[in-house]
């Protein structure tokens, strides 16, 4: 199976034909910040120019009705849930944790771990062959996460780092086409869309059998 990732689109809808040249086998947008703090209606711009399956969930910068939008496209909304394909379970949320624009999307690190650990998400998920995190929030604390010498990433996802093999996320543009193990699992931050930038993940059938190859359009 390979995955196409992006994140951190911010309006910039017109790269997304040029990604699907790429011919992923599925789409997933951590959190794209799909908009870029606009009309949550925007999102249906990427999601029909997307002829695979597609699994989103919003990113800081978008509307909550995004979460609406999402569930009438084409597209699966994961935001706070989990779901199995194959030999694979996705567990996904959606916004971030509070920075300092005010951003529409924000969460507390007790909501984001509501929503991973006490919330349907956790209780949906089936540990499988391959089991991935998708958030847009910052990713687990201390990891890909250094903002001018501060760390910004999410204590609860470094706590669950245990239940997955890989965590895509996207938010800090300072890491970007990062990728780095923790404890056996890997995190992947593939970039901002807006500037052309992804990442191709295949997955192979045993466990941990993970490539991740970086592209810049």
């Amino acid at each position: 199976m390979k995955i196409l990732l992006l994140t951190d689109i911010h309006g910039q809808y017109d790269t997304i034909p040029d990604f699907m040249e790429l011919a992923p086998d599925m789409v997933i947008i951590a959190g794209g910040d799909i908009t870029d703090c606009g009309d949550p209606q925007e999102a249906n711009e990427v999601f029909k120019q997307i002829d695979v399956p597609c699994f989103a969930i919003p990113g800081n910068c978008d509307a909550r009705q995004i979460l609406d939008v999402i569930e009438y496209s084409d597209a699966v909304n994961l935001h706070g849930t989990s779901l199995e394909i194959g030999q694979v379970t996705f567990t996904g949320v959606g916004g971030s944790n509070p920075t300092p624009f005010n951003t529409p999307f924000e969460l507390s690190e007790e909501e984001l771990g509501g929503e991973l650990l006490g919330g349907k998400a956790k209780q949906r998920a089936r540990q499988n062959v391959h089991n991935i995190l998708i958030t847009h929030a910052p990713p687990p604390y201390c990891t890909l996460d250094d903002i001018g010498g501060t760390h910004v990433g999410c204590r609860c996802f470094r706590e669950s780092l245990k239940d997955f093999d890989l965590v895509c996320c996207g938010h800090i543009h300072d890491h970007t086409g990062g990728v780095v193990e923790i404890e056996g699992t890997l995190v992947v931050n593939p970039g901002p869309a807006s500037e052309g930038k992804c990442a191709l993940i295949t997955l192979g059938d045993e466990a941990k059998e993970i490539e991740v190859e970086f592209v810049t359009l």
